[in-house]
């Protein structure tokens, strides 16, 4: 459902605030997006394939926890200022935690905030 003030036409000091977080919330997903495949791959190759992994690539998952949180930031930030519904902002940031998923939600966050304020 969407609300009234979306329905309006928002003005452009709420543009400007919304495309800002867009563009925030864009960069934290494929941030979040490329590292959880890194940290996906090393995973495979320890825990599947067998491989001894060097003891610094434990840090990858670690890397991975700071991008998602501020993912995390993002989401919410986006999701105050585009005003979406709390289930919209759960299933966003759960996207952070699915290889690949979080490529899936910018592309379908973008495309909806970019329609809903005219951006």
């Amino acid at each position: 459902m969407t609300s009234s003030s979306q329905r309006l036409t928002p003005t452009p000091q709420r543009q400007e605030r919304v495309r800002n977080a867009l563009k925030l919330f864009s960069i934290a997903a494929w941030v979040t997006g490329v590292w959880l495949i890194i940290l996906t791959t090393r995973m495979i190759l320890e825990y599947v394939v067998g491989i001894d992994m060097p003891e610094w690539t434990r840090i990858i998952g670690q890397l991975h926890g700071l991008f998602y949180m501020l993912y995390l930031i993002a989401t919410l930030n986006l999701g105050v200022k585009a005003r979406w519904e709390p289930i919209r902002w759960i299933l966003t940031a759960l996207a952070g935690t699915i290889p690949f998923l979080s490529f899936v939600a910018e592309a379908r966050r973008r495309k909806e905030v970019t329609a809903a304020f005219q951006l």
